[in-house]
């Protein structure tokens, strides 16, 4: 037996509410929560499980086969929207995995199945959420190779990269350093843009580790995307107010400083929630491989990124707060000279008049 998960995962640039939306999804679409099946109830807590919505099938074509392939989509509260294109052949040899994994490597000639089940997710969402600001372009993708037993004839290199070749001793050792076992007979590689799961059982646990863990990285990599914008903006605004009179910058500062803080609350609170998305307490081979697949995902970097712009963007408003109060300092200094100075034109006036 094999499968493959086709997977990609979109931002909607806003939270969801799972539980108003869960109601309001027709029993037609067969809206459900996402669970594990394999561990303890206490070893993974999740505090907003995915809503997973079964979508139409696609239709793929590759060499001279064609296959129909069930869609699934998960709808994430953080925002995000997973997608996954299912393959699965029940009664094939591990070995016939290589054919498809060849021809659909890098998820290529998978592009109009994809955009077709996002549009199609984006429709049914859209009487509950409105229509929903998702870039097509912007995406993590990952592909998970699936097979029930360790076959000599599959290579994982050559698999997981897509591409039949003489590799060297020390490219698959890189390769194949990110490898985990449960048992005698379940595996779990994983790399940069794929996994090899290898198990008699459907390692569906595992599976939605995989997902959460892209999901993760794509929320930091949509935030470290929406700093560098706001960034360039600030840069931008902070230029136009130099060309301005005093009180016109002054303005335009307050307006700059009120839409970082609105920037920063709104960043700390999702990182704060995409951090939080999934704990794992008890099952230590669960903890490791979602541990490595953000590693390998390198979630680490791109945190540190919207960590840092974070840090950047909070200098930007201590020093507009200081040049705002310099300002205000300024103006007050005059309004008590130009008070000293009338009221001494009074008293001279006044002594004037006497």
């Amino acid at each position: 037996m094999y499968a493959i998960r086709f997977l990609r995962i979109y931002d909607t640039g806003d939270e969801i509410d799972l539980h108003r939306l869960e109601q309001a999804l027709d029993a037609a679409h067969l809206a459900t929560r996402a669970t594990f099946t394999r561990v303890k109830p206490k070893s993974i807590s999740m505090e907003e499980p995915p809503l997973l919505v079964r979508l139409p099938p696609c239709s793929v074509t590759g060499g001279d086969n064609t296959w129909s392939l069930p869609v699934i989509a998960r709808i994430y509260d953080i925002g995000a929207i997973s997608i996954t294109l299912l393959m699965e052949a029940i009664n094939e040899e591990p070995s016939a995995i290589m054919v498809p994994a060849f021809l659909f490597a890098g998820q290529k000639g998978l592009e109009e199945p994809f955009l077709s089940s996002l549009s199609e997710i984006r429709r049914i969402l859209y009487p509950h959420l409105g229509d929903l600001p998702v870039d097509p372009e912007f995406y993590e993708d990952y592909t998970i190779y699936l097979t029930d037993r360790t076959d000599p004839s599959v290579d994982p290199v050559a698999l997981l990269t897509g591409d039949d070749f003489a590799f060297s001793q020390q490219t698959r050792e890189e390769i194949l350093k990110n490898s985990l076992c449960y048992g005698k007979v379940d595996t779990t590689i994983l790399s940069w843009d794929t996994a090899h799961l290898i198990s008699p059982e459907p390692p569906s646990d595992l599976i939605e580790l995989i997902e959460f863990a892209n999901v993760q990285v794509l929320e930091l990599r949509y935030y470290d995307r929406l700093l560098t914008r706001q960034m360039e903006r600030l840069y931008d605004d902070i230029e136009l107010a130099d060309q301005l009179s005093r009180f016109s910058r002054i303005r335009l500062y307050h307006v700059i400083m009120s839409r970082i803080m609105e920037t920063h609350a709104e960043v700390s609170e999702i990182t704060e929630k995409v951090d939080n998305l999934i704990k794992i307490t008890e099952d230590i081979y669960y903890a490791r491989v979602y541990a490595i697949a953000l590693q390998v995902l390198r979630s680490s970097q791109w945190r540190s990124g919207v960590d840092r712009k974070i840090a950047v963007i909070r200098e930007n408003y201590r020093m507009l707060s200081e040049e705002v109060n310099i300002q205000h300092s300024n103006f007050l200094e005059w309004i008590i000279i130009i008070l000293i100075a009338l009221e001494f034109i009074f008293a001279i006036w006044q002594a004037a008049r006497h």
